[in-house]
């Protein structure tokens, strides 16, 4: 009989080093998207009665290593980390979206240089700060990024695109180790 294995999105590509960048796969647990109904305020309650974080203004995040709350877009938080807690439901679409997306971390002294070379958006520190969350593109994917900090990104792409956000980020990582 066939044994199947599972594998990550990203097995066997990342993790991948050249210059002063740095790509790896982030494990995020769980990934649910939140869909406010009516009251958007008793889903923020909600959420932070049973998961101790805000419901993200639009491009921000809230939350901390292990547990985070990104914007996704206009009416939509995506929970990463822990399982939602049941009493979210209440307060609108609670939906388990953690096989439809890829999560890979850049970081590095190297890495905003990398990104502006494929995404359309300003996302040095002194505009794309902490905590600071976008829908844009990588070069011609959908993707969510947000900054955890001063050298490191967090990208989110369909799964069914994370290798090619690896050949994408691999050409834009050696054309900035390329100068020097």
């Amino acid at each position: 009989m066939v044994e199947l294995k599972a594998k990550t999105p990203f097995e066997g590509t990342l993790p991948l080093t050249i210059g002063q960048a740095k790509l790896t796969e982030l494990d995020a647990g769980h990934l649910t998207s939140l869909s406010p109904l009516g009251d958007e305020k008793a889903m923020a309650a909600a959420l932070e009665k049973a998961h101790g974080m805000v419901l993200p203004k639009p491009n921000r995040s809230t939350g901390k290593e292990g547990a985070r709350c990104i914007w996704f877009g206009r009416g939509e938080a995506l929970l990463m980390g822990p399982a939602p807690d049941a009493s979210l439901n209440k307060h609108g679409g609670v939906v388990d979206i953690s096989d439809a997306w890829s999560v890979a971390m850049l970081e590095g002294p190297a890495a905003a240089d990398v990104l502006a070379r494929l995404v359309p958006a300003d996302l040095r520190d002194s505009q794309f700060k902490r905590g600071h969350s976008i829908r844009t593109q990588v070069f011609h994917m959908a993707a969510s990024i947000t900054r955890l900090g001063p050298e490191k990104f967090m990208i989110l792409v369909f799964q069914s695109m994370a290798g090619t956000l690896v050949h994408d980020l691999k050409a834009a990582m050696a054309a900035v180790a390329s100068r020097g």
